[in-house]
């Protein structure tokens, strides 16, 4: 297995609030089959960032949170906490702080819900939100939908990246609604990273290809019969959609155009 160091600088890398990255994946760290399975698959995937919830698993004293905390650190991917399961923006101010002195770290992955069932973000409460917790010294990679607008006003508040669904959390479905994701990439500079909603690696594949700078994944990874296998191919589809955004595809043909080379085909004349 290569044993370079995670986050190294490369000719392509994800770059961050100024800081560099060298996987375009990001993996979520609940509802593994068991904590090995859990290091295996970011062993296999090498992730830029591993999110984990306070609420969730937490880094405290009690056994459970110590142990994961523990492998956290035997992984040595860096942490990125969220405020998973928060609904209002003084909830989210002190998770993010609690966050922040737990895990020893300026990240948070804002995560403020509106909706409990499809947990959709509130989108009238998160730029508020996004821009106290910046205001306060975090890095803030908010979870959002692929509203252009809201989208735009938290980068107005200073979010130099952002972080659009695909779909609902835990669907699996992929890109819903792609018109709006493509114009959302195209209309704002920063980098994005599609979090929530991807279920396959192809899902992973079109949306590089698109142009996101990256991906975030829980379920399509925990989930799948063979988490391990399914955090390579998930690795893999990423670096092929960016690959392929990088190379330029073929414009699409209204008709269909010949592939075979014609020149120097010879002609046959009967009389």
């Amino acid at each position: 297995m290569d044993n370079a160091p995670y986050n190294t600088p490369t000719t392509d890398a994800l770059v961050l609030y100024g800081q560099t990255f060298q996987s375009r994946l990001m993996l979520g760290t609940s509802r593994y089959p068991s904590p090995q399975v859990l290091e295996d698959a970011v062993r296999r995937a090498r992730p830029a960032m591993l999110t984990a919830s306070l609420r969730r698993q937490g880094a405290s004293n009690a056994e459970a949170g110590g142990d994961f905390w523990r492998l956290l650190q035997t992984l040595g991917v860096p942490v990125l906490p969220n405020t998973a399961g928060c609904h209002g923006i003084q909830e989210v101010i002190t998770t993010a702080q609690m966050a922040r002195e737990v895990f020893d770290t300026p990240w948070i992955k804002l995560e403020l819900i509106g909706d409990d069932y499809t947990l959709q973000p509130d989108t009238l409460k998160l730029v508020e939100a996004a821009e106290w917790l910046i205001k306060d010294g975090f890095l803030v990679l908010p979870y959002c939908t692929e509203d252009l607008v809201v989208c735009q006003r938290l980068v107005d508040v200073g979010c130099q990246a952002v972080m659009p669904w695909a779909a609902p959390i835990g669907t699996g479905k992929g890109p819903i609604n792609p018109y709006a994701m493509q114009v959302l990439r195209e209309r704002l500079a920063v980098p994005m990273i599609v979090d929530a909603g991807l279920g396959r690696p192809s899902h992973a594949c079109q949306v590089m290809e698109w142009g996101y700078d990256g991906v975030l994944l829980n379920t399509a990874v925990a989930l799948a019969q063979d988490p391990v296998a399914m955090a390579g191919a998930f690795a893999d589809a990423v670096q092929a959609g960016r690959s392929a955004h990088r190379a330029g595809a073929m414009s699409e043909q209204h008709a269909a155009q010949p592939s075979t080379p014609v020149l120097g085909t010879p002609f046959w004349h009967h009389e």
